[in-house]
């Protein structure tokens, strides 16, 4: 067993089947629990899956809760890193996972990202990917794959 804690994916309400397939690839291919929160803007359905091309979901561990209200009510007072565009905290300068427990890396939906009552109620929570000023974000699952692959690197690689 290890020592280390966990990787969580959240997604709030994604909209789009293929992102959340290749959300669900990396979470796959690292051992990491992908959280989905409703509403999204598609059906885990089988006809959906395929898709999104996706032959992993066999292999990830999904968590889904009806609401963010319900995601937070039940994990808000663990270790979570809101990506968001709107700090100016670098995602690199955080220390994931130092508390010990699990790490819970939220990502909002690919059209307005995380609403802004629960970022202003996490602010120290917020990290952001550095971009050039004038472009709006990375592709969702890019984004994830970023986020990540730096808590593996901290933690000095897979097991």
């Amino acid at each position: 067993m290890s020592d280390k804690p966990h990787i969580h994916v959240v997604l709030f309400e994604p909209e789009i089947p293929q992102n959340t397939g290749n959300v669900a690839r990396t979470c796959a291919v690292v051992g990491a629990t992908l959280h989905l929160v409703e509403p999204m803007g598609f059906r885990l359905t089988e006809r959906n899956l395929k898709r999104s091309g996706c032959d992993y979901w066999d292999d990830v561990d999904v968590v889904k809760h009806a609401s963010v209200e319900a995601f937070l009510s039940q994990h808000g007072n663990d270790e979570l890193h809101l990506f968001t565009s709107h700090t100016e905290t670098c995602y690199t300068d955080v220390r994931y996972g130092e508390g010990g427990g699990d790490v819970y890396l939220v990502f909002g939906r690919e059209s307005r990202g995380i609403d802004e009552d629960v970022l202003a109620a996490h602010v120290d929570r917020c990290v952001r990917i550095p971009m050039r000023h004038n472009m709006r974000s990375l592709n969702l699952s890019n984004a994830v794959a970023v986020g990540v692959y730096e808590v593996i690197r901290q933690w000095g690689g897979l097991e």
